[in-house]
């Protein structure tokens, strides 16, 4: 069975709470993360594709610039807003990097690590050249 100390925020271990037990709960947030950090990419792209879309209908329909000009607002605020949450959902990730190490497991890399600077820049070999 497995606590949580509300007075100092962790989380008090028992005999269940082996490290097996925490990595599969790791991974399930992991696979969530990355699923959430997916669907907010997709909600700006197609808020920002109605956004441009907008203006253009305008001028191909040769109306005014008035003419949904509040709803283009509304879609501006609208890809605004869910980019915020992008910076909210980055802050999540590094937050929970922290919480992994905090309860002991070791990072591991899920999904397409191509995405990651830091695991590029670690993958990096850096060759020694004689110089003159």
């Amino acid at each position: 069975m497995t606590t949580f100390n509300l007075v100092d925020a962790t989380i008090v271990e028992t005999p269940a709470m082996d490290a097996a037990t925490r990595r599969i709960a790791a991974n399930t947030v992991a696979d969530k993360l990355l699923a959430a950090e997916a669907a907010i990419d997709a909600a700006i792209a197609a808020v920002a594709g109605l956004t441009a879309a907008m203006p253009q209908a305008a001028i191909d329909g040769n109306v005014g610039i008035h003419v949904g000009h509040e709803a283009l607002m509304h879609a501006m605020e609208s890809c605004q807003s869910l980019v915020k949450a992008r910076t909210n959902m980055i802050r999540t990730h590094k937050a929970l990097v922290t919480a992994q190490a905090d309860i002991g497991l070791a990072e591991v890399a899920i999904g397409d690590v191509s995405k990651c600077r830091e695991l590029r820049e670690a993958a990096q070999v850096h060759h020694l050249a004689a110089v003159a």
